[in-house]
């Protein structure tokens, strides 16, 4: 028989792993509240009036839902045309960058040939270097070709990703040679090895190196301010910029309401690639 001493230690226990359980979800609870807070303060400053945040400026909740910042921002910027653009960039450079990724990575990870670690050392050390630094020299490269104004301005100084390379790599490097090998018995080109056998293997790495890629050239702002001149090329993230510069003042409900909408099609991306994203991360720690 249990004794009364032993049932009241087993239930000692169990409140001390309760509180434990219930102090971890407090610390994660404020955790999140730390990173999701800010997000949530500029979504309730979108819906105050102009008034109402001179008034009470760091009061966290709108007296009542106003969509007149909203109405104020389409109105004042072609909202969909800038979008479109920055989308159309973004989506355009993540795209070229894991279907250049890929074959480099290959090669890096899984071809033999003469300086092949000083290849690998070059794509290390264009992580250190600041793309701020090539900056001015693209800039002056591309201007005598016609290219200021244009998409491919946008797109074409970030086809190569280092980053991105050097992710790919790691991913094959947990790929079995023995695929590879077999590929080769069967007849399989380099292109068909790399593109249509290796790419569904290291998919959830493509995936989230396209996420990470589309979220940093999506909230550029100076590439595109150096290369864009009028509302043909320019992007969402200029245009918000602009919202500060209209009226005599800053207009904060306003501006928060165009980082809201600004916001928007990232999360929608993030909300289609998180499960791919999480599959890699697990991929990787697991291998």
């Amino acid at each position: 028989m249990v004794s009364v001493a032993e049932k009241l230690r087993g239930e000692g226990r169990h409140v001390k792993r309760r509180l434990s359980a219930i102090a971890l979800d407090l610390a994660l609870l404020a955790v999140a509240l730390l990173w999701v807070g800010p997000y949530l303060w500029m979504v309730a400053t979108s819906f105050k009036s102009l008034d109402e945040l001179v008034r009470a400026p760091a009061w966290p909740i709108p007296s009542a839902l106003r969509w007149d910042a909203y109405r104020e921002v389409f109105a004042a910027i072609p909202v969909w045309r800038y979008t479109l653009n920055t989308v159309v960039m973004a989506t355009l450079i993540g795209v070229v960058q894991a279907a250049l990724a890929l074959p480099a990575g290959y090669a890096l990870a899984k071809l033999e040939f003469s300086g092949k670690r000083t290849a690998f050392l070059a794509v290390m050390a264009c992580l250190i270097i600041p793309p701020q630094v090539t900056f001015v020299p693209v800039f002056t490269m591309l201007g005598p070709l016609g290219l200021v104004n244009t998409m491919a301005a946008l797109v074409a100084p970030f086809a190569v990703s280092a980053m991105g390379t050097f992710l790919v790599r790691q991913a094959l490097l947990a790929v079995p040679n023995e695929i590879i090998e077999a590929a080769r018995l069967d007849g399989a080109g380099e292109l068909t090895i790399v593109f249509r056998i290796l790419a569904p293997l290291v998919r959830p790495t493509l995936a989230a190196m396209f996420l990470f890629s589309f979220v940093y050239h999506y909230s550029d702002y100076f590439w595109p301010l150096m290369m864009t001149t009028d509302d043909h090329v320019r992007t969402l993230p200029l245009a918000v910029a602009l919202l500060r510069e209209q009226g005599t003042g800053v207009r904060w409900h306003i501006v928060m309401a165009g980082n809201v909408v600004l916001s928007v099609p990232v999360l929608l991306v993030f909300v289609l690639a998180q499960r791919r994203i999480l599959r890699a991360v697990t991929a990787r720690v697991l291998s």
